[in-house]
């Protein structure tokens, strides 16, 4: 017999404060830290049990603690400020954008990503691509750019991890309760929540959506959880990277053909697509649905499409590609491809992988775009090695794929100690000036005992959550007390602190440090030169030798000669890497190179003083200045995996005991910390902070890649079109024609002359088309360098010889004496395509067989 009556009290915001309420649904508060006292003054313990969710704290907060604030001078002073400054940020025309670019009508960037890491109480993210998401969203609203985000809402985001006593990972997923994080349904005139629909293989399936404000940026995220879907349905967004491979095709059906839906639903029109890594590509599709169906042919509507569209890799290693093979592609298309107006192997092809015949999403996104970036680079010259074969026979450095490089949200990332560091040196507003090299020139001033003060104040803060973090652990896995103990007892600010943290996938190699086990216990046990490791990050839960670096680690940990000396801590999540890219020494990063596409953890820990040790990889190729940190092995590739591990581990021991651990124990005239130390804290925030922020990032996307799209994409768009169906008609007369075409060179250059110019003549058979539809190069390279020109010239027309016959010639300077060798080519011209390879043809002169 039920002898209890539920009863639910709430706290009410006395009208003073009640706009707290309203606020605490725009994330501008996490990277304000004068916001963030709003909260965490109302009830410090209590800010720190909700993990920094400001309505579960309104939620819980007690009356009388919220009646004593709002009588509280102080408090209604802090709140008035901030509230000034708030509404100052979401009103102000004085942004960046605005400043560079004036008003421009309709431009809205839709930017879609499976992942949004903003803040830790919106638990949509794993690693990097979602953190990296959330700064882009973050740094959008703070520069004024007209931008959305398009993802998923996880009912169960990504996993909590948990070690058990035997080292093993466990993952949890817990069941978040929507109505307790800051977003809020999307709904009609009507108050009814807008829902989207999809046809999923026999059947509809439902989506509702949900809004996240971000500064004055918003991010849409899509939640099957709705009681009109079937109960398998309602779990398509329960979990993050969880399921099979059909769970996955259908997230990203619903990510790409819903989150369009969602836009249109809500009547947001973008005018440049965004897809961030290949998960979102079925955007595509259904934006060339929407197009036949309003009457445009196939060929047409994909014209438009990806004249604007803009697609970003994120991935150095050709398997970490999503791919679906043609069943599952069949079992959710073979009714969408007709409604295309296309046959099923017209539509295949859209995304077919020669090489295994799977449907590939890369593909895909780079069949339905023309704008194509990696993310560093490095990692753009290794996408466009490994996307070589996708432009056919056109050198590799003419693959149209650029890069931007990653930056960081800067206040999002900086320790609170290092901001007031920064604005009592550098500008009170210094955040309003990242990409100012000179403003970063004068942290140079800065006292170096100040310095090393706040950095120990950081360490000091790290070395309290892994205390917490380890005692939490071990008190669930019974390790003894006494051990627990020891372990604490060892962490000593003191020591060299060096950290090594993102996700525990085998090609970041977590345990190269710990492969020579004698050399490192004699570098960990040195009691007049301690030093510490921390480690942290989740491995996939299918990803079985990433958990075993885990469990190996684990063990570690606790063996007596390493306790304290090794430490593996829980669950790495946003606020965990806040205190570790703050409160180690050293930031240690060892991929096999090149498969670290940029990284951004590192730069996370510039800002904040520490210094890296790090492969040439990534954003760190960019970055290394040979005096701001340090470098693992040589800025070389290697074909066999167990020499680069074996070079790199040797690089590796080399330099941190001959020069990180001597620099950092070094005292010289009686001081208590290393000078040189401290002056290479400096050069790292001097030289780094600016360059790898997004601030630059963004500004760089903008100028670069989505006004140039906005731009081209108001040309193809124009009436009705009528450039799209120009481009369309002459890609299919160049298509009909070019297998033909041939080269041949006309008194040919001798092998050896002591002219530093050679006379190019070519005869060209261009098989019905004119000159115009053309452009003749020629292309010189060094003996031994063929994918990288020295110059590419171009060829002039001279006359012509008969009906599709033509002579073109012209003079190639040769630099200095040497080995060289040229090659002639034809490739199609016209001065709609967007870039000149778009449609992947080249024709070269063939060598007769001597």
């Amino acid at each position: 017999m039920n002898r209890f009556r539920k009863i639910i009290v709430k706290s009410v915001v006395p009208e003073k404060l009640k706009k707290l309420e309203e606020f605490s649904y725009n994330l501008w508060w996490s990277w304000k830290p004068k916001a963030q006292k709003l909260f965490s003054h109302l009830d410090k313990d209590l800010w720190y049990e909700v993990k920094h969710n400001p309505l579960r704290m309104l939620k819980e907060i007690s009356q009388n603690k919220l009646n004593e604030k709002s009588n509280d001078a102080e408090y209604v002073k802090l709140f008035d400020e901030v509230m000034k400054e708030y509404k100052y940020y979401m009103s102000d025309k004085n942004v960046w954008f605005n400043r560079k670019y004036g008003k421009q009508d309709d431009f809205l960037v839709a930017y879609f990503c499976t992942e949004f890491g903003v803040h830790e109480t919106v638990p949509v993210y794993s690693g990097g691509l979602g953190i990296l998401a959330g700064d882009h969203i973050k740094t959008a609203s703070d520069l004024g750019i007209p931008l959305i985000g398009v993802g998923l809402l996880y009912k169960q985001g990504y996993f909590i991890q948990r070690f058990n006593s035997d080292g093993q990972q466990e993952s949890i997923y817990p069941s978040y309760d929507f109505n307790e994080l800051p977003i809020s349904l999307v709904k009609d005139e009507k108050n009814i929540p807008l829902k989207v629909s999809v046809n999923l293989y026999d059947r509809k399936a439902y989506a509702q959506i949900w809004k996240l404000k971000v500064g004055i940026s918003s991010i849409y995220l899509l939640d099957s959880d709705v009681k009109e879907n079937l109960p398998e349905d309602r779990i398509l967004t329960s979990q993050l990277y969880g399921g099979d491979n059909e769970m996955r095709i259908t997230q990203e059906y619903f990510l790409g053909i819903a989150g369009v839906r969602a836009l249109r639903k809500m009547k947001i029109s973008p005018t440049v697509w965004h897809m961030n890594e290949g998960h979102s590509a079925f955007l595509g599709l259904e934006r060339i649905r929407e197009m036949v169906d309003e009457g445009k042919s196939f060929e047409v509507a994909k014209e438009m499409v990806s004249s604007s569209s803009v697609f970003t890799t994120h991935t150095p290693v050709p398997a970490g590609h999503d791919a679906f093979n043609e069943t599952l592609m069949k079992k959710y298309f073979n009714k969408f491809h007709s409604e295309l107006g296309v046959n099923w192997e017209q539509f295949y092809e859209l995304g077919r992988d020669p090489v295994d015949n799977k449907f590939s999403m890369t593909i895909l996104a780079f069949n339905l775009s023309k704008a194509y970036n990696g993310v560093s680079k490095l990692h753009g010259e290794v996408s466009r090695k490994i996307w070589q074969d996708f432009w056919k026979d056109i050198s590799v450095n003419e693959v149209p794929i650029n890069h931007v490089t990653n930056g960081i949200h800067t206040e999002t990332w900086i320790a609170k100690e290092f901001r007031d560091l920064y604005e009592e040196f550098l500008s009170k507003r210094w955040f309003e000036n990242i990409c100012d090299e000179k403003m970063w020139g004068k942290v140079a001033k800065i006292p170096s005992n100040k310095m090393w003060e706040t950095h120990i104040h950081r360490k000091k803060r790290l070395v309290d959550i892994a205390k917490k973090n380890i005692e939490k652990r071990n008190k669930h896995n019974g390790i003894p007390e006494y051990i627990t103990n020891k372990i604490k007892e060892r962490l000593d600010p003191n020591a060299l602190f060096i950290g090594f943290a993102r996700r525990f996938a085998t090609y970041k190699r977590a345990t190269l440090i710990l492969r020579d086990m004698e050399r490192i216990k004699k570098i960990l046990n040195n009691s007049d030169r301690p030093v510490v490791l921390f480690f942290a990050g989740k491995a996939h839960p299918a990803d079985k030798p990433g958990k075993e670096f885990i469990k190996q680690i684990y063990h570690l940990s606790l063996q007596e000669e390493f306790l304290g000396k090794i430490n593996i801590l829980e669950n790495y999540n946003i606020t965990l890497a806040r205190y570790l890219v703050s409160g180690v020494d050293v930031w240690l990063n060892n991929p096999r190179r090149p498969r670290e596409a940029s990284g951004t953890s590192g730069e996370k820990a510039c800002i904040n003083g520490v210094i890296n040790f790090s492969i040439l990889d990534g954003w760190w190729v960019e970055g290394y200045n040979q005096k701001n940190g340090w470098t693992i092995g040589e800025d070389k590739d290697y074909k066999n995996d167990e020499i680069q591990d074996s070079d790199d581990e040797a690089s590796l021991y080399f330099t941190l005991e001959n020069s990180i651990i001597p620099e950092y124990f070094e005292r010289k005239n009686g001081n208590r910390f290393s000078l040189s130390w401290v002056e290479r804290m400096k050069e790292s925030i001097i030289t780094n902070s600016p360059k790898f922020s997004t601030d630059r990032m963004l500004k760089d996307y903008v100028n670069n890649i989505y006004i140039p799209t906005f731009k081209y994409k108001n040309k193809m768009s124009e009436n009705s079109a009528a450039n799209s169906s120009k481009l369309v008609e002459w890609k299919d007369k160049i298509k009909n024609v070019w297998d033909d075409i041939w080269i041949r060179e006309i008194d040919g250059v001798n092998k050896s002359t002591n002219e530093l110019e050679i006379n190019i003549k070519v005869e060209v058979n261009l098989n019905g088309l004119s000159p115009e539809d053309v452009k003749t190069e020629v292309f010189l390279v060094q003996d031994g360098y063929e994918t990288d020109p020295i110059s590419i010239t171009e060829l002039k027309l001279i006359k012509k010889k008969s009906t599709n016959h033509y002579f073109y010639s012209g003079k190639v300077e040769i630099p200095k004496g040497g080995i060289y060798k040229y090659a002639v080519c034809v490739r199609p011209y016209n001065k709609l395509l967007h870039h000149k390879f778009e449609n992947r043809r080249i024709k070269w002169m063939e060598l007769a067989e001597m």
